[in-house]
């Protein structure tokens, strides 16, 4: 049996980090304006617990990101494969990640999509080359260390 997964990013500014991951990716905000349409109508949830993003209403401490060409329920705006996931923590990032992404770019054109990923906020921590390959290290807006293959 193949499990459904997703990868959850804790976050002090989620919305943020979904406009930086998406951009980075090539990836699409999801949309569940209609599921908290209707959660709202219902009085499952409040004002309090929205905000407006990319012109829709939006959980105000949770925000997804998923791949344009895998599936995503219609009625929730949830996608099925490949998503991340951020959500809103009160602490700051303190200490090296334990689990990143490994970001690969077409053949010859890293440093492209290092000034890329720069142009979008992330920061270069460090160029690896070793006899088994070379990748940059580099960090996210809010510090969450990725590999540019």
């Amino acid at each position: 049996m193949t499990l459904h997964w997703k990868l959850v990013m804790d976050s002090g500014d989620p919305h943020a980090q979904a406009d930086f991951w998406a951009d980075a990716m090539g990836y699409l905000v999801e949309d569940n304006s209609a599921l908290i349409g209707q959660l709202l109508s219902q009085g499952h949830a409040s004002d309090a617990d929205t905000v407006e993003s990319h012109g829709r209403r939006a959980w105000r401490d949770l925000i997804a990101v998923r791949h344009p060409d895998d599936p995503y329920d219609e009625g929730t705006g949830v996608g099925l494969g490949r998503r991340i996931l951020f959500q809103r923590v009160p602490e700051a990032k303190t200490t090296k990640n334990r689990l990143h992404l490994d970001v690969h770019s077409a053949p010859g054109e890293r440093d492209a999509e290092v000034e890329r990923l720069e142009g979008l906020g992330a920061t270069v921590l460090r160029r690896v080359k070793v006899p088994g390959g070379e990748w940059v290290i580099m960090s996210d807006p809010e510090g969450n260390e990725f590999c540019v293959h």
